[in-house]
């Protein structure tokens, strides 16, 4: 066990990590796994657990994370009339599945594979919302039918494999199809819902097969980690929700590009060259 002159700046940065993530899911109606996963998978490993499953509890303790801070995300959106949740209703079947289907991947996959995997996803998820254009067009309204049927499983199953709430998909996939980026962030907060529910609950379920995992980890999700960081998105969600109303589209959508490029990055130079 680390000596108390470890844990407490390692409590410290998750706390902080919590923070901001709260922060960020009420402002860009993420979940907060953009922040948490990087935080969990740094803290973890100067705490010596980097086995096979490091990736898999750094992925279920933020989605975990992520039930509390996108309830309390949606709230916060919802009191300003901005949710669709027409939008949430229709899209929520698929993107539970895809949820599912997402634990049952990444619970076979390696450790380094899934860190590819979050880096790759996030760098293009960035580079979108960087360069792409507001007038950019799919369609003139959110898809039904087939194409819903096809997308909304993707957004699930690709967002659990990058331990992620709804947001870094949602948030692009609707302003494709004509919806307000206010709106947008608003609605893809209850993406993370739909996202983290089924998920987490299969996470606790899995057998993490005698691996090295952090104490407290329970199947796959580790219980201090995700007590410390709820505790400080409850405060800070709602006070990002208000920032995301007072701020201009544009510069809402270059923060969030800026941010997941910097994650991303980091994320990859850490499997490539370390």
């Amino acid at each position: 066990m680390p000596d108390i002159a470890t844990l407490l700046p390692l409590i410290a940065l998750l706390a902080v990590a919590g923070a901001f993530a709260g922060l960020l899911a009420g402002m860009l109606g993420v979940g907060g796994g953009i922040v948490h996963v990087p935080a969990f998978f740094y803290v973890f490993e100067r705490l010596g657990y980097d086995g096979s499953w490091l990736m898999q509890v750094c992925l279920a303790t933020s989605l975990a994370a992520i039930i509390i801070t996108s309830l309390r995300s949606v709230a916060a959106h919802h009191k300003r009339g901005a949710v669709d949740w027409t939008i949430l209703r229709g899209w929520a079947p698929g993107i539970a599945l895809g949820a599912l289907v997402g634990v049952a991947v990444a619970s076979a996959l390696r450790s380094e594979t899934l860190q590819m995997l979050f880096g790759g996803i996030a760098v293009l998820v960035g580079l979108y919302l960087a360069f792409g254009r507001e007038h950019w067009r799919l369609g003139a309204a959110m898809p039904t039918g087939l194409r819903r049927a096809t997308l909304s499983p993707a957004v699930g199953f690709l967002s659990v494999l990058m331990g992620i709430g709804g947001g870094s998909f949602g948030v692009p996939l609707m302003t494709l199809f004509a919806v307000p980026i206010h709106r947008a962030v608003a609605t893809a907060a209850g993406f993370g819902v739909l996202i983290a529910v089924p998920s987490v609950a299969a996470f606790l379920l899995v057998d993490t097969g005698g691996a090295s995992v952090p104490p407290g980890t329970v199947g796959a999700v580790n219980l201090p980690a995700f007590a410390v960081s709820v505790t400080m998105t409850l405060v800070t969600a709602p006070l990002g929700a208000r920032l995301a109303h007072a701020m201009a589209p544009l510069v809402l959508r270059r923060a969030f590009a800026v941010f997941i490029l910097i994650v991303a990055l980091n994320m990859l130079r850490k499997v490539f060259l370390e």
